[in-house]
């Protein structure tokens, strides 16, 4: 007798009026905004510009919900396509059964389209983005607790998960909550990436490679426990080998990555063309001050030089002129016609004052 056990729900939908609310759908919809929210926070905190992560996010999460459910499809074909079933089905989204690793796959190829477009590395968007995908799968991963799938085996532990439909094949009871354990695992693995981002400085895509055989490393062991119908090789069920090969590749690039490529992209994003645009006309403005404000320095040197040199050759024609002005003075003097006879004192003193005239006159020129 189970003392305890997690209760599903007793229905994966609410109508609202027409409009069908289904619990895996806003699953899927909550963890898209989780990752996309965190992927941004930290994507600012690498130097990237706010909004990039949701503008490349509009490429990566259609392309991701088309690779899981392919993936889903291809694997679990005896599902939709063998006798008895609607291939129609194949398209219902809605009622479950999206292949993280196709998801995955896709959205990358999306994300890609959408980094070059934007122009940003895609190694380090990934890395921006690798903790909140994490933590989407771990969202994710309740939409099979609404549809009442994904179980493990038998047990009567008080944490196991009572399951009620008998719909496909299921037998009432209470089995392991293998969703529960896996979104458990994604938290920490968001946890163990955000950390080790922090102390080591991950970078050119390692970060998401370490997310990457994280989860890889649970999910074997998760998907060891699932009692659901799926394709054995050599004893192991189909995503075990999947989970088993990639994680040999996650680790593999985060070897030759950090042998190849050390340290961390110092630059994620280019830089706003409206500040560099911004920038060059205040430097443009600082460079013209600073001409006019060498010309008028130089302007000024001039005029203080020209004043000296005035006063020199001032000083100097007053010096050379005098004697020269005296002689034409009496030249003059000697060539008028005196209108009356005077004495010799009185020519002295026209002589003089004369003289002290033509002084005066050329230290004025």
């Amino acid at each position: 007798m189970e003392l305890a056990f997690i209760p599903s729900p007793s229905r994966g939908v609410l109508y609202l009026g027409p409009v069908p609310l289904r619990g895996y759908a806003f699953c899927i919809i909550i963890g898209v905004f989780v990752a996309v929210w965190l992927g941004n926070k930290r994507w600012i905190a690498r130097g990237g510009r706010p909004g990039t992560v949701a503008d490349i996010a509009v490429w990566a999460v259609p392309f991701g919900l088309i690779g899981g459910r392919l993936y889903h499809v291809i694997t679990d074909y005896q599902l939709y396509f063998s006798e008895g079933r609607d291939w129609v089905d194949a398209f219902k989204v809605w009622e479950g059964g999206l292949g993280i690793w196709g998801a995955i796959a896709f959205g990358a190829v999306g994300a890609w389209i959408g980094a070059r477009r934007r122009g940003v590395p895609m190694p380090a968007y990934a890395d921006a983005v690798a903790p909140g995908i994490a933590l989407a799968q771990a969202v994710g991963r309740w939409g099979n607790w609404f549809n009442q799938e994904l179980y493990g085996k038998a047990t009567d532990l008080p944490w196991a998960v009572e399951i009620t439909s008998t719909a496909d094949g299921r037998m009432p009871g209470t089995y392991h909550p293998t969703f529960l354990y896996e979104s458990l695992w994604c938290i920490g693995v968001a946890l163990l990436v955000i950390w080790a981002d922090r102390r080591f400085r991950l970078g050119h895509g390692r970060a998401f490679a370490l997310y990457v055989a994280a989860y890889c490393a649970g999910r074997f062991w998760i998907e060891y426990m699932r009692v659901d119908d799926a394709h054995h090789i050599l004893g192991l069920r189909l995503n075990n080998w999947t989970a088993l090969v990639v994680f040999l590749l996650a680790v593999l690039y985060i070897v030759l990555s950090a042998r190849k490529r050390p340290g961390r992209e110092a630059v994620v994003e280019p830089g706003d063309r409206t500040a560099d645009g911004d920038a060059g006309a205040e430097g443009g403005r600082d460079a013209e001050t600073d001409a006019v404000a060498a010309f008028a320095d130089t302007a000024a040197d001039g005029a203080d030089t020209g004043k000296r040199e005035a006063k020199t050759d001032a000083a100097d024609g007053a010096t050379t002129d005098a004697p020269e002005a005296a002689e034409a003075s009496e030249a003059a003097e000697a060539s008028e016609t005196p209108a009356a006879p005077r004495g010799e004192d009185e020519d002295d003193a026209v002589n003089a004052e004369r003289v002290k005239n033509g002084a005066d006159s050329a230290k004025k020129g």
